[in-house]
């Protein structure tokens, strides 16, 4: 006989009800993760405006029928398009991923919780423009900041103490959890439609990090958030309609997330919500790569510098070493042939090589044009990783959270170089003070890719006023990224 099974519908899983008390009860006081949030913002879009230099990135964006406009719709930065809220956070989400030079987070599990600004920024757009239609008032940037705290405070404390690229599931589930919180509080939901909305977006398929390995490493890896945060705008909207949600979807016994997706282990948590991770979050300001190996271009870039002094170059070189730590040799340790611009920029060995050789490292480099100098090749191959296990028990402390590598050169005629250390990248909270102005000159630099001076001066200007920037509508400042 087979056992009764209660239809006791229960209460909402406590994971699902602390991060809707968090969205919608808790009130952010930090000025550093305002200030830290403003950077974020500008360094995000510019990333996005970059992307919009590739045809590979391009040729995804626009309306789903070509030709739509969507009156009083969300715009797209950068573009004339003006699309329905869904559409629009993937068109920026997707802009906002695709040269991985946005934030990054790093724990059990890693992620770029910038990746949210699609879903938030195309919803506040869309609201705003919406309300100054009919006579009331649009949401302020600050309103936008708020989210972009919260939701990157709700993606990394979940990554924290879970790690789900273990069990072979992109992180970005967690951007599809944190852009469906905080857009259904943006949309007006109640608690109980925000829980709905929330447990809908745990009961939805989950992605695979197939497209993020070896041998199928593609660029489905640089759009995969924009998907994960437009589902959850529409995954918001749904529950907006009054649609039922799956108050167990973690913890039903065989059939919750935790028992067919997790192994049948509950999440961890080492904090409560609240400004941690955005304090704290990474910024990649230098070099457009994977972030386990920011630490190890700033050293090759030195190497670099020391190989032109000592008059050697890469051919004089017999074996680079990498000392580095558990989680970089995981992802991004690969030897063989590289297929495309998503297989290399997940590669160590090519993201070293690289600067060595040219003393560089952009996104036009992981293109096939100089993807295809042999001698990228022939040094990749001269290149091994060597866990070092206080590199790794670094990378986890929460007081530390370092990144770092370290490189030793040795040479053909038994001469070897000075181990090269960096322990904290430039876009380290640690190293904030030095980071930021080279990441408003990044912005700088984005934004001449796309606006004429004027335009630029203008968009500046205010990005850089904390407290007039806080106070712009929504919709008057995406007006300023159109062409």
């Amino acid at each position: 006989m087979s056992a009764h099974i209660s239809n006791v519908r229960p209460k909402p899983d406590k994971v699902l009800t602390d991060i809707v008390d968090y969205v919608t009860k808790y009130k952010i006081t930090s000025k550093t993760a305002y200030e830290t949030a403003r950077y974020c913002l500008i360094d995000t879009l510019g990333c996005g405006l970059e992307a919009l230099e590739y045809p590979a990135c391009t040729k995804l964006l626009g309306p789903i029928v070509p030709g739509t406009v969507v009156p009083n719709g969300a715009k797209v930065p950068g573009t004339q398009f003006q699309l329905d809220p869904i559409q629009a956070a993937f068109n920026i989400g997707a802009m906002i991923r695709w040269l991985d030079f946005n934030d990054t987070w790093l724990a059990a599990e890693w992620g770029h919780p910038s990746d949210n600004l699609g879903g938030i920024l195309a919803t506040a757009d869309w609201l705003s423009r919406n309300a100054v239609a009919a006579g009331k008032k649009p949401l302020t940037v600050q309103d936008v900041l708020t989210a972009m705290i919260k939701a990157h405070e709700i993606q990394g404390c979940i990554a924290l103490e879970n790690s789900f690229n273990k069990v072979g599931l992109d992180h970005v589930v967690l951007v599809k959890v944190a852009s469906t919180a905080v857009v259904a509080q943006m949309l007006g939901l109640n608690r109980e439609e925000i829980i709905n909305a929330v447990s809908l977006a745990w009961v939805d398929g989950q992605s695979l990090r197939t497209y993020r390995h070896s041998p199928n490493t593609g660029s489905r890896k640089s759009w995969a958030a924009g998907d994960a945060t437009s589902r959850a705008v529409r995954l918001a909207l749904i529950a907006k309609t009054g649609e039922m949600g799956y108050p167990s979807v973690l913890s039903a016994k065989g059939w919750g997330f935790y028992d067919v997706l997790f192994k049948g282990n509950e999440f961890k948590f080492q904090r409560p919500y609240g400004s941690y991770v955005m304090e704290n979050v990474l910024f990649k300001i230098s070099f457009p790569a994977e972030f386990h190996s920011q630490t190890a271009v700033e050293c090759a870039m030195q190497i670099h510098q020391q190989l032109a002094k000592a008059g050697k170059t890469a051919a004089d070189i017999k074996k680079i070493t990498i000392r580095t730590h558990e989680a970089c040799i995981r992802i991004i340790d690969k030897k063989g042939p590289l297929d495309n611009p998503a297989d290399r920029d997940h590669c160590i060995q090519y993201m070293v090589a690289v600067p060595i050789l040219f003393g560089r490292l952009t996104a036009e480099d992981y293109e096939d044009s100089v993807a295809s100098d042999p001698r990228i090749d022939k040094l990749r191959d001269k290149i091994v990783c060597v866990e070092d296990k206080q590199f790794t028990k670094d990378y986890h402390d929460p007081e530390k959270r370092s990144i770092a590598n370290a490189l030793t050169v040795e040479f053909i005629d038994g001469k070897k170089m000075k181990e090269i250390v960096c322990e904290y990248p430039i876009g380290h909270q640690r190293r904030r003070k030095e980071g930021m102005p080279v990441l408003v000159e990044k912005f700088k630099t984005n934004l001449a890719r796309k606006f004429p001076a004027k335009q630029q001066a203008t968009i500046l200007e205010l990005c850089l006023d904390a407290k007039a920037l806080a106070a712009t509508p929504v919709n008057e400042f995406v007006d300023l990224f159109v062409i």
